[in-house]
């Protein structure tokens, strides 16, 4: 692991969740910018003086020299550090998972896609809503054309954390700084998740998006609010909210798919459940690990139904899905299809593309703007 040392809060969140399917163990790590709290960190959760590393060059030239070398880098820094460090341990041989958003610049993201591509090393992006099974029954379901043609869109993603200044808060004052989370403030850290929801849960790609951005805290440098229109080509539209100012809201990632057969709808706080509406009929309940789920939902389901799974269970799917695609890579041979819905480099350069065009777009008073 690179990041996540003391104080981060997501570093903790990625070790439970890499450790929790098994396959995953953390044994070498550079934790912090400061190379004796990094070292200080590492040999705190129990690493071996040899990997808790000083700084994160010197991990990946070591660690591709080494006999036992890492299989992975799990890479959760402020995002303005992801291209560099995920460009040197791919550069080592080492396949990255790596926290979104990918880079803050199209340049970056097209420069560890093509060396992704060079390489042929795996390369998986924590989106980790993707990996809840009822997100999964919502693709299956599309998928399969049980909402027919896909008319409209809704995905809000509604938090109120930052709607007060937070000056001072750790977490709060890197994303509040573009020279550390990019030039999108929640654009980049939550409304890229729920456009990656989007595109993954109906397998329709957004072509051009008119954008609003604002930011109501003062003094604050990035935007806390997002409004955007989404054009999917042919019929197909969308919405998409962000805010971290919503009062009242925790984390309401929440997904509305509309279609001319039914429509679905899908909230991360109520995660066990999936709402579906055949045209004409009484609203159905589907319920994970219920009877009627499909294949993909089941692979990505841990528990009986009844027992609830969540975030952390999202995020380990995610890391299973990893797993598999290094062990493929590593025996040479296809991974599971499971896996495969892993999000990627590809998804990553999709979240860089629309932030940067809702930036443009906001910019230009809403101009309709191309990813």
């Amino acid at each position: 692991m690179v990041g996540g040392g003391e104080g981060a809060f997501i570093g903790g969140v990625h070790r439970m969740a890499a450790r929790l399917d098994g396959h995953w163990d953390v044994v070498a790590g550079s934790f912090h910018s400061d190379p004796q709290k990094s070292v200080a960190f590492g040999l705190s959760q129990g690493l071996e003086a040899d990997r808790a590393y000083a700084d994160f060059r010197t991990m990946a030239a070591s660690e591709a020299k080494r006999a036992d070398r890492i299989d992975a880098v799990s890479i959760v820094t402020p995002n303005s550090t992801h291209h560099a460090i995920a460009r040197e341990f791919l550069l080592a041989g080492i396949p990255v998972i790596c926290d979104k958003p990918m880079t803050t610049t199209l340049r970056h993201a097209e420069d560890l896609a093509a060396i992704a591509r060079d390489t042929g090393l795996p390369f998986i992006l924590t989106h980790n809503y993707s990996g809840y099974p009822m997100a999964r029954q919502a693709r299956a379901m599309i998928e399969a054309g049980e909402l027919g043609e896909i008319r409209i869109v809704q995905v809000e993603y509604a938090q109120d954390w930052l709607a007060t200044d937070q000056t001072g808060n750790k977490q709060a004052d890197w994303r509040g700084d573009p020279s550390k989370a990019g030039p999108g403030g929640a654009l980049g850290d939550i409304a890229t998740h729920a456009f990656q929801l989007v595109e993954f849960v109906t397998g329709l790609k957004t072509e051009t998006i008119s954008a609003d951005l604002s930011t109501f805290v003062a003094g604050r440098k990035v935007d806390d609010n997002v409004s955007v229109l989404l054009r999917f080509g042919g019929a197909s539209k969308g919405m998409l909210w962000a805010s971290q100012v919503a009062t009242g809201s925790a984390n309401g990632l929440k997904l509305r798919v509309f279609g001319d057969k039914g429509g679905i709808e899908w909230a991360q706080e109520t995660p066990e459940t999936l709402l579906f509406t055949p045209i004409g009929e009484q609203q159905r309940i589907i319920r994970r690990g219920g009877a009627g789920v499909s294949k993909m939902a089941t692979l990505a389901t841990r528990i009986p139904g009844g027992h609830p799974e969540g975030y952390l269970e999202g995020f380990a799917q995610i890391y299973s899905d990893a797993a598999e695609l290094v062990r493929a890579h590593k025996e040479k041979r296809s991974p599971s299809l499971c896996s495969l819905q892993a999000p990627g480099i590809a998804d990553g350069v999709r979240g860089v593309k629309f932030i940067e065009a809702a930036i443009a777009s906001s910019t230009n008073n809403g101009a309709w703007t191309s990813i």
